[in-house]
């Protein structure tokens, strides 16, 4: 299948139903197809031949949604780039991929020059949605407005589709390779997996570069449903929206849940529309999960586990909480989807039965074609046809799935395993505790030590003899944070993960490079 399909469907069946909310402004799927088409046309002037790559960087809007449609209607390649970069990773990302033409909404284009100037591979800058005052610069509306509507030229299967790097924390991002087979199945399974009405509007605010977020437009745009668009997740502005259009699903992560929750325009009065939270990226604490539960009993809540490597979604779990779901599903990341098996490995590589811990790996039409220009790391995370996520896990007896931890977040101290993520669901249940977050730090004797990070409510107050009093009546002592730090914000990447590299690289700082002495812990 291709990944403009969708397109063509909507526009013949109902032209005139809404594609695109963003502000005031409101794009049928009959004015999407125009402009796609337009759009298109002009990138084919700029020199765009099939299979070159096409950058962008901005926030999100409704041009967003024209971008990824035309460059595949072109037989182009999309190269989402991450606005949270530096001018030089941005560079990189273009020059590693060989993209020569780069689009950017006004929020970047000032950018414009300095990205030009350090890469060596750009030969078209242009402005998207806004005028250029750089001469070096194009406009692209005037372009698309002039341009000739062109032919799909519908690249399909194992074309790749698009180039969606990853990581940036520590060394060079990967850029991960899908096809256009990749995303349809991953899109397509999703659906067969958890129900999705045509009739549903969905709202978008997190960052449509980020694979998550962009194939939950894909998802809407194959079903010829509704998408609303916020530029970027502000609280007062998804109350409003999901209020204003009825919004029926959202996508969040539990930080942005945490927020919305928190404010105090908050109330469950105003999202009667809405039938459906998906989450991921992090695990839902069980305090927030239990408000939920209480403030939202209607709402289904889906938690989703996946990566960009497995173009993204590995596994769902749907449940609603006034249905009375036992508790312990809650925690699960649910089934694999129809189109992906699943399975853990031992440390010797070696299948797990239930209930043992091991790392997750997955083979499926969904898995990426590799990493570009790294074979030795798609050697590494390609294996015999499975991909390694570095995720801990276990399955139950009905093959649900529960995340322990990342691999490399788990911490090994005197020869315990102790996973970070179990550490800070204890930590979450203490009522002066908004955010949490568990590293390993080096130790004199252990190896390891386990090591708190603790963002405190306003007007709360708790010392760590009090937080470790806590953890103690709830996990074993060996688990529990043997030093603590209280910090104002935890480090959020742009899809609210918790950035761990750079709290370890602080504490690195701080203790210059020195373990922790043994003198220095708390008994255990």
């Amino acid at each position: 299948m291709y990944l403009t399909q969708g397109l063509h469907r909507a526009a013949r069946q109902s032209p005139n139903g809404i594609a695109v909310i963003f502000g005031e402004r409101k794009t049928t799927y009959a004015q999407l197809l125009e402009r796609v088409q337009r759009f298109a046309g002009a990138l084919v002037d700029l020199g765009l031949k099939p299979g070159e790559r096409v950058g962008l960087i901005s926030l999100n809007s409704e041009e967003y949604v024209a971008y990824y449609l035309a460059v595949w209607w072109a037989g182009g390649v999309v190269n989402p780039i991450n606005t949270r970069w530096s001018v030089a990773e941005i560079a990189y990302s273009l020059d590693d991929s060989q993209t020569e033409i780069l689009l950017m909404d006004e929020a970047f284009a000032p950018l414009a020059s300095d990205i030009h100037a350090k890469s060596s591979c750009l030969k078209t800058v242009a402005t998207l949605g806004c005028p250029s005052s750089q001469n070096d610069v194009v406009e692209m509306d005037p372009l698309i407005d002039s341009a000739t509507a062109i032919a799909d030229r519908c690249p399909s299967g194992d074309a790749l589709a698009g180039i969606f790097y990853t990581g940036g924390t520590t060394g060079h991002p990967k850029g991960v390779m899908l096809s256009h087979t990749n995303l349809w199945t991953s899109v397509i399974a999703r659906m067969a997996t958890i129900h999705s009405p045509q009739d549903s509007v969905a709202l978008h605010c997190a960052p449509l570069f980020h694979l998550a977020a962009a194939g939950r437009l894909i998802g809407q745009l194959t079903l010829g449903a509704t998408s609303v668009l916020l530029p970027q997740f502000r609280v007062n502005e998804v109350l409003d929206s999901i209020e204003r259009h009825q919004v029926s699903e959202a996508t969040l992560v539990p930080s942005m849940l945490q927020m919305l929750m928190d404010d105090a325009a908050f109330s469950s009065e105003k999202f009667t529309s809405l039938r459906r939270v998906t989450y991921g990226a992090s695990p839902m604490p069980g305090k927030l999960l239990g408000r939920l539960a209480q403030e939202l009993p209607f709402v289904e809540i889906v938690q989703s586990y996946g990566q960009t490597e497995a173009s993204p979604v590995i596994s769902l779990n749907a449940t609603t909480p006034g249905k009375g779901i036992p508790d312990a599903r809650f925690k699960s990341a649910g089934r694999a989807t129809l189109s992906i098996e699943l399975r853990i490995l031992d440390a010797q590589g070696q299948e797990a039965p239930p209930g043992t811990i091991g790392e997750i790996t997955v083979k499926g039409p969904g898995v990426m074609l590799g990493y570009w220009n790294k074979p030795q790391e798609t050697a590494q995370a390609l294996q015999n046809g499975w991909l390694h996520t570095g995720d801990l896990g276990y399955l139950d007896e009905d093959g649900y799935l529960f995340i322990v931890d990342r691999l490399k977040d788990m911490i090994i101290s005197g020869g315990e395993n102790i996973y970070s993520a179990e550490v800070e669901n204890a930590l979450s249940l203490h009522p002066a505790v908004s955010q949490c977050a568990i590293i390993g730090v080096p130790h004199d004797v252990w190896g390891e030590c386990v090591h708190a990070v603790i963002v405190l409510k306003s007007g709360y107050a708790a010392t760590d003899v009090q937080l470790l009093e806590h953890c103690q009546t709830l996990i074993a002592k060996y688990k529990c944070p043997k030093s603590f730090e209280f910090a104002d914000t935890l480090p959020l990447s742009s899809t609210g993960k918790v950035l761990k590299v750079n709290l370890r690289r602080a504490f690195a700082a701080q203790h210059e490079g020195t373990v922790v002495p043994a003198s220095e812990q708390k008994s255990t």
